[in-house]
């Protein structure tokens, strides 16, 4: 459902002028990747040119730094989960960790140049693990000669603490916040049963911070509210709040946060928030009234936190399908026209390309009838969204169950399938157990995809991935896990209904569906169309590596090069890839110590061009971690 909110006088005054790729403040273009997303449109593009198709194969180490900020989570540490994307801006690789640390790198040696601690508590408070997606570089319009911090870096806390450091010297900056650190948890007052963590940093529009929170999922009924929050980038005022509830969801529901990364117009003063479900994720009777913000893309006013307008990409969400990217801008050039379009990626496979100012869609979308819950008290929705073109990327039917893991199960794999709710795409959690396809891993997870705006081409990873979603009543829940709480299990307190939540594989581990798991999909923007679609990453298992076919699944992003180059770690056999923009030919490997789920960065230094990943790993591609940060570069 797509509520056009903005009035022709809004979008007269936050200008009508056309966009192409833009640059963070102070970001040299070409040379720097100042944001998470390289710039403020999330296009994760680079006009840097070094490195080609035909000299890539030569790549190789060029430095590596390991911060020692790492846990297995076998100590008091809970697991780290390194994704933090490594910015390049003031001459400077700077990185955040999972401890909260922030390292500032000499971007051709690797020579640690400062390290700030904010001797953080090393507690998953909302997290299954310790986390951190990185920092954030402001600079300020008009430096006062002498004055410091006049360029900083931003980090969060999982307990609610927003850092400002001097991008300079690593020193906290006095002026922001109380001396250096903002209490952002001093409003959370609705619901605050856990504080807003912020593992992403925040999106940096000229002297504005726009702050998103995560929280913990599949926990509460009434959850606190997922504010987004416009901050004086110097002191930490508020300026304005964002809030996605309606006033009757504030008091029965929650969350609906933006606990991903965000994309700005900055021509137009224009945020993009992708914004994820309500609370509780898998259950909805408490919020059977609309709710337009839930798991939508929505625009607003970068200058007063207004809505511009909002596209719901799921209505009343009982699959977590939060949507979990910032959309990519892109000038798309269609039928004579320029098009100010957005391109937003999906747990569900669906690629949705929208008029960036107005939220219609610019290819063709419909609604279509989907299967109704049985649960009780719950109301789904009659209708879901579909995409038509792109054509999804994962299918509307699961692949079937697996021959070679049904064998290994004795045929437990076709007996439980058997016994599972299924019928199609957007089947609701149910008693008797759902099998769902794609499921909440996706489809396209955080990072989001990259656009080369010159090429027209919009590249992005997928998974294809197959849970099983069990409601419990409240009365069983409470019975069995009175001593002992399943993993897989999760409360949704409040209401009517836990859940268990599991992966469909066998006894060992081996996925009960036919692969692939994973791919890699190249979408020429002007037409709509696929242009090629290839199995990517390994299967790591046991020691083995499954055949090049059946793919991987995938948590981390691609980015592209203006020679046509695309670079991408995610998958979870812990190698890096260059890959053939025109073909999808995978051109260069590299090892590094565990899975790079962070999205890349490349940057020219001295006149050189560097691809710096972050290998830190995730439990749920494959038991590893590591601290590596590791740049390569031409001989």
């Amino acid at each position: 459902m797509m509520r056009p909110l903005a009035t022709a006088a809004l979008l007269t005054a936050i200008g009508i002028a056309s966009a192409s790729a833009q640059n963070a403040p102070g970001e040299r273009p070409g040379t720097d990747w100042a944001t998470f997303n390289g710039n403020l449109m999330a296009q994760k593009y680079s006009t840097a040119g070094q490195i080609t198709p035909e000299n890539v194969g030569r790549l190789r180490k060029a430095w590596e730094v390991h911060t020692g900020d790492v846990s297995d989570g076998s100590g008091d540490v809970p697991v780290t989960y390194f994704e933090a994307t490594p910015i390049f801006a003031n001459d400077t690789v700077y990185v955040g960790t999972p401890f909260y640390r922030i390292f500032a790198i000499t971007p051709d040696t690797g020579r640690v140049k400062w390290v700030f601690d904010p001797h953080a508590k090393l507690k998953a408070l909302t997290q299954p693990g310790m986390k951190s997606r990185g920092v954030a570089y402001w600079q300020a319009a008009d430096p006062q000669p002498g004055q410091p911090c006049q360029k900083r870096v931003y980090i969060g806390t999982m307990d609610a603490r927003l850092i400002a450091v001097d991008a300079d010297t690593g020193k906290l900056c006095s002026d922001f916040g109380k001396a250096g650190v903002l209490d952002v948890n001093q409003w959370n007052d609705v619901h605050d049963k856990w504080p807003f963590s912020l593992l992403q940093p925040p999106t940096v529009y000229k002297d504005t911070l726009v702050l998103g929170w995560a929280g913990k999922d599949w926990a509460l009924k009434k959850a606190p509210v997922g504010l987004v929050f416009g901050l004086d980038a110097r002191t930490g005022a508020l300026k304005w709040t964002f809030n996605p509830l309606p006033p009757k969801a504030r008091a029965t529901s929650g969350t609906a946060d933006v606990w991903a990364s965000m994309s700005v117009d900055p021509e137009r003063g224009i945020v993009y928030l992708p914004v994820s479900s309500p609370s509780p994720n898998f259950y909805g009777g408490n919020r059977k009234e609309p709710i337009p913000h839930g798991t939508s893309v929505t625009a607003i006013d970068a200058q007063t936190g207004k809505t511009i307008w909002t596209h719901q990409l799921v209505h009343h969400d009982v699959w977590d399908y939060d949507t979990n990217s910032a959309p990519s801008l892109v000038d798309i050039h269609k039928d004579g026209k320029t098009i100010p379009a957005l391109v937003q990626s999906t747990k569900m496979g669906y690629l949705f390309i929208l008029n960036r100012l107005t939220g219609e869609p610019i290819y063709p979308e419909r609604e279509v009838p989907v299967p109704q819950s049985h649960a009780q008290g719950e109301q789904t929705s009659p209708t879901q969204p579909e995409v038509q073109r792109p054509v999804p990327l994962v299918p509307d039917r699961w692949p079937g169950v697996s021959t070679i893991a049904d064998i290994a199960s004795f045929g437990w794999c076709s007996r439980k399938a058997h016994e599972l709710r299924y019928e199609g795409r957007y089947t609701p959690p149910s008693v008797q157990g759902t099998l769902v396809y794609p499921a909440t891993p996706g489809g396209v997870e955080w990072g989001g995809g990259a656009v080369d705006p010159v090429s027209q081409t919009y590249v992005v990873n997928n998974s294809y991935t197959a849970q099983i979603y069990r409601l419990i009543p409240r009365a069983e829940y409470e019975r069995e896990t009175r001593d002992k709480t399943p993993k897989s299990w999760h409360p949704m307190k409040g209401s009517p209904y836990g859940v268990e939540v599991k992966n469909f594989t066998n006894w060992l581990g081996m996925p009960c569906w036919k692969p692939p798991y994973g791919s890699l999909t190249a979408v020429d923007l002007t037409t709509g169309r696929i242009l090629w679609k290839q199995p990517f990453g390994e299967v790591q298992k046991w020691g083995f590596y499954m055949p090049d076919s059946w793919g991987s699944i995938t948590i981390g992003a691609p980015i592209i090069t203006r020679t046509g180059l695309i670079f991408i770690g995610a998958s979870m056999d812990s190698r890096v890839r260059a890959i053939d923009e025109r073909t999808g030919k995978v051109l260069w490997r590299g090892r590094v110590d565990a899975p790079a789920v962070a999205t890349p960065a490349t940057y020219m230094y001295k006149g050189k061009q560097y691809v710096v990943f972050v290998a830190g790993g995730n439990h749920l591609l494959l038991p590893k971690v590591s601290d590596q940060v590791i740049a390569f570069s031409l001989p």
